[in-house]
């Protein structure tokens, strides 16, 4: 099997549940960020920032999709968090619990204003 060289080949060759939570993070990131650009880094879909900063990193596993920001943001949504498995940066999202979508709109503008603003840079 090749591996992907696009986002569009990552999420094509994930099957549901994995597919739809793969194309609901892709539509919630181009929706709060419509000029990133969408690569591959470390062979999962990146949201990059026009200026080249890795705003977010999004990736498909057996039970969960996994949302990954800069540990900063993930803290600052620490209270919202609490019935998540988090690491660093990273959000567990179980296929078989909706997608907070809310939570995950704002945890993406928050990084955008962070990069923006402050200067924070990925990890």
């Amino acid at each position: 099997m090749t591996k992907p060289t696009t986002v569009e080949e990552y999420i094509a060759e994930h099957e549901e549940p994995a597919g739809e939570v793969l194309r609901e993070l892709r539509a919630l990131s181009r929706e709060v960020v419509p000029a990133a650009a969408e690569e591959l880094k470390w062979g999962s879909p990146a949201i990059v920032h026009p200026r080249g900063t890795i705003l977010l990193v999004y990736s498909a596993h057996r039970r969960h999709a996994n949302i990954t920001f800069t540990p900063s943001t993930r803290e600052a949504f620490a209270a919202e968090l609490t019935t998540f498995e988090t690491g660093k940066g990273s959000v567990k999202l179980f296929y078989d619990r909706p997608v907070p979508r809310e939570l995950l709109r704002r945890m993406i503008a928050h990084r955008l204003e962070e990069f923006e603003r402050r200067g924070v840079l990925w990890m």
